[in-house]
């Protein structure tokens, strides 16, 4: 059974930073793709960013240039930078994991800007 956990999320002004991390069980090499998903109250979970197995990444154009999804594959563990922290990146965020046809989810970590 896979299990991603997810840290870091918390209250933060406009402008400021946070670091999320999502730690999985076992190796993150298996996984074709890990990423980082969000949702506000009202609205779809949404992309965030995800990287690939071969490290490529992919960004929602609203956060592309103040955010940055790393992975450490001897610590199982992707990170998503955040920067220029604005009060629309509100939500809580999501770690996902995909293995084929498999898809795995985290219990989410909230992240409050406030303006």
């Amino acid at each position: 059974q896979v299990q991603l956990v997810e840290s870091g999320g918390g209250l933060v002004q406009a402008g400021g930073s946070l670091r999320l991390s999502c730690a999985a069980s076992g190796s993150i090499f298996r996984f074709n793709e890990m990423g980082w998903y969000r949702q506000a109250p009202g609205n779809q979970r949404e992309l965030v960013a995800v990287i690939t197995k071969d490290g490529s990444t992919n960004y929602a154009d609203s956060v592309t240039g103040r955010f940055s999804i790393s992975r450490d594959n001897a610590k199982n563990t992707v990170y998503l930078q955040m920067n220029s922290l604005k009060s629309e990146d509100t939500a809580v965020y999501y770690c996902n994991a995909k293995f084929y046809a498999f898809n795995y989810w985290g219990q989410g970590t909230q992240v409050t800007v406030s303006s």
